[in-house]
């Protein structure tokens, strides 16, 4: 599941929050893309939009730092 998202974000909004998902939390079409994986991790904006969904913790941080955004982890 590849979907593109513009990350052009103001000055003032280059905070974004990365936490766990359960799979079984997430909508059913999102589901079917994703295969056998139980948890992924995903990336917020200021306004708790998701803006993205990866499989490890690592690449939701490194997603964020390419895209000149400062991530934040949520428990």
């Amino acid at each position: 599941m590849d979907s593109r998202f513009n990350f052009d974000q103001s000055k003032d909004d280059k905070i974004v929050y990365v936490r766990t998902v359960l799979s079984e939390d997430l909508p059913e079409d999102v589901r079917s893309h994703i295969g056998d994986v139980d948890k992924l991790y995903a990336v917020h904006n200021v306004e708790g939009k998701r803006i993205a969904l990866v499989k490890n913790r690592r690449e939701a941080f490194i997603l964020a730092r390419q895209n000149q955004l400062s991530p934040v982890a949520v428990h």
